[in-house]
């Protein structure tokens, strides 16, 4: 597959290079050597700096993306770790149409004053008591 100097795989991921360090400082990615003063790496590593991106996108931290390699850097899937997330995504877009039916519904209210408005009264009730954060227990109250 060949090598790549930092500068091309900075150019060939999007990366730049202050990123590249960092990721092999945390682990994340391993330069193979060196030519002259630019670190080299194995032309692979572009599969693996997709998958980190694709983890960041999914909301992993570094930290848990150095989790899902091997020490010789190949993928090492935590299943459970993914159901998590998923789990924590599929929260996160309940809290999200919570507010986005709250906003549709403030915007589109025909009470003379949101306070007015029993609708927008349980969304200020539910977001008092912490129901439009993360679920605690039970359902939102809207």
């Amino acid at each position: 597959m060949g090598e790549l100097d930092i500068v091309e795989l900075g150019k060939r991921s999007g990366l730049p290079s202050s990123t590249l360090r960092y990721y092999e400082e945390k682990g994340l990615i391993a330069s193979i050597g060196r030519r002259g003063l630019r670190r080299v790496f194995d032309a692979g590593v572009l599969d693996r700096l997709a998958l980190i991106a694709l983890g960041r996108a999914a909301g992993f931290s570094l930290d848990e993306m150095a989790g899902l390699f091997a020490p010789d850097g190949t993928p090492r899937i935590d299943r459970q770790l993914l159901v998590r997330k998923a789990d924590a995504l599929d929260e996160t877009i309940r809290q999200l149409r919570v507010m986005r039916d709250g906003l549709r519904h403030a915007a589109a209210c025909r009470a003379a004053s949101h306070m007015e408005c029993p609708t927008f009264r349980r969304i200020l009730k539910a977001a008092s008591a912490g129901a439009l954060g993360p679920r605690k227990r039970g359902r939102v109250v809207a």
